[in-house]
């Protein structure tokens, strides 16, 4: 959203069939028929028209034009010294409201400067629906001679950034399979996913095993799944782990806080500096708590239950085996099983669910805080060892970033990541980044300091360079 977490490994079998069915097997049974309905695919969305207003020296486009699923806002601002290449942004998760809204990347002012146009989407649907999002934003890019009246060449080069479910779609967008099964094909020459969702699969099972594990350490574990009553006792599950829930820093108490911490440090990501600071954001455990009681379906954007969680051990110490309450807990906690269909290949068009599987042929940096809660530190390590099975490592810059809070960078820290990525795509000298996989380098306490660009409250500052 772990030392190695136990849901390290690049994919489970099951999801490799899945895309072996996709991509190589046209009458394969899983694949997913192009008619198949979903919840989300009735819901109707109103594009809201854009308030922002252009900066000097550039001419702002806004409007609406022809998403995937209807009518979506978008902005395109150029500069009067434009180079070229246009820079699609993607914005994060919006909520499950009907107003599609676009806002401008945080760094408009530098790209701008640099003369870089940049263009970005509402979507053409709220909820978590990263098709919408990489096909809308593709959409546009391709729209971009038509939406500013004529009066540019086509772009030379495009490149795309994003946070969060932005990040996920990001990524998403330069993967081998997207670009096979992608309706509005755009060829990126590079992309720079902000705090992003590297693993589909994982964020979800992340989300479903948290909740789960809370309610069980709380005496209030589900017997059925999805627990329908989950939201309902949520206040007596947090007056069973937290001692004070009262201000933006929570404190977990003695025993089954405690546990609790520690089995979510093992699941995103191992021992790291600004872990438990993370951990005790209040806004972040009500956003992942907001989940509990789920279906599996995120909210319709799936027909099937995507999480599962047969094969997890649950872990709060690190000894060679199971502790007697780990045990204890482990028999006791409810299993669930994902149904191998959730998010099948499907004929015609993207994943409901777009993969993120390191199939990838284009320079790819990410930067990630440390300490977020919400989608976790673990994608990084999880999206590194995918890029690394399918030959990629190379491709791949990651930066770890000391913050607790999600998305939680500086304007430098986004500025120096982005100016390192056209380097790296222009000349081909790879940029540094971090080592997010060994366990004693991410443990360390000054880890994540190369990249950090300011202090954060709560955070050590870190040793001054020489």
């Amino acid at each position: 959203m772990t030392g190695t977490p136990t849901h390290a490994a690049v994919r489970p079998v099951r999801a490799l069939a899945l895309l072996g069915c996709g991509l190589a097997l046209a009458g394969c049974s899983l694949l997913t028929p192009a008619t198949e309905m979903r919840p989300q695919d009735t819901r109707i969305f109103k594009a809201v028209e854009p308030a922002t207003e252009p900066l000097a020296g550039a001419t702002l486009y806004k409007g609406q034009y022809a998403g995937i699923q209807g009518p979506a806002s978008y902005l395109i601002e150029v500069p009067d010294n434009w180079n070229g290449t246009l820079v699609m942004y993607a914005h994060g998760y919006a909520g499950t409201g009907e107003n599609l809204t676009v806002a401008p990347p945080s760094i408009r002012q530098v790209l701008l400067d640099q003369g870089y146009a940049w263009a970005a989407s509402s979507y053409s649907a709220n909820y978590y629906d990263v098709r919408a999002g990489v096909e809308d934003t593709n959409a546009l890019a391709l729209a971009f001679g038509r939406l500013t009246e004529g009066k540019y060449r086509p772009p030379d080069k495009y490149l795309i950034m994003g946070v969060s479910m932005g990040g996920h779609i990001a990524g998403a967008a330069v993967e081998k399979e997207t670009l096979a099964t992608e309706r509005s094909k755009v060829n990126y020459a590079a992309a720079l996913p902000l705090c992003g969702v590297m693993d589909e699969e994982y964020e979800f099972q992340w989300l479903g095993d948290y909740t789960t594990a809370a309610a069980q350490l709380a005496g209030l574990g589900a017997r059925s799944y999805p627990q329908s009553d989950y939201q309902a006792l949520l206040p007596d599950i947090k007056a069973a782990l937290f001692s004070d829930t009262s201000g933006p820093v929570w404190q977990e108490n003695a025993v089954q806080g405690t546990r609790l911490r520690e089995l979510a440090r093992r699941l995103t990501g191992g021992d790291r500096p600004v872990f438990e600071l993370g951990f005790r954001l209040g806004a972040y455990q009500n956003a992942v708590f907001s989940t509990g009681g789920s279906d599996g379906t995120l909210n319709g954007v799936l027909n099937k239950n995507v999480y599962g969680n047969q094969d997890t051990v649950y872990r709060w110490t690190d000894g060679p085996s199971p502790t007697p309450a780990e045990v204890a807990f482990n028999a006791a906690i409810l299993r669930v099983s994902a149904d191998p269909n959730a998010n099948a290949a499907r004929r015609g068009g993207l994943r409901w669910l777009p993969r993120v599987s390191g199939e990838f042929s284009v320079p790819v940096l990410t930067m990630h805080t440390l300490g977020d809660f919400y989608v976790p530190f673990a994608h990084q390590q999880k999206y590194r060892l995918a890029a690394q099975a399918h030959g990629n490592g190379d491709r791949l810059v990651q930066r770890a970033i000391r913050a607790g809070g999600h998305c939680e960078f500086t304007g430098p820290e986004v500025v120096e990541a982005f100016s390192d990525l056209v380097a790296w795509e222009k000349t081909g000298q790879k940029p540094a980044g971090d080592d997010v996989l060994t366990p004693a380098t991410v443990a360390d306490p000054n880890y994540g300091c190369r990249f950090t660009r300011g202090v954060r409250t709560g955070v050590a500052a870190c040793p001054p360079t020489s």
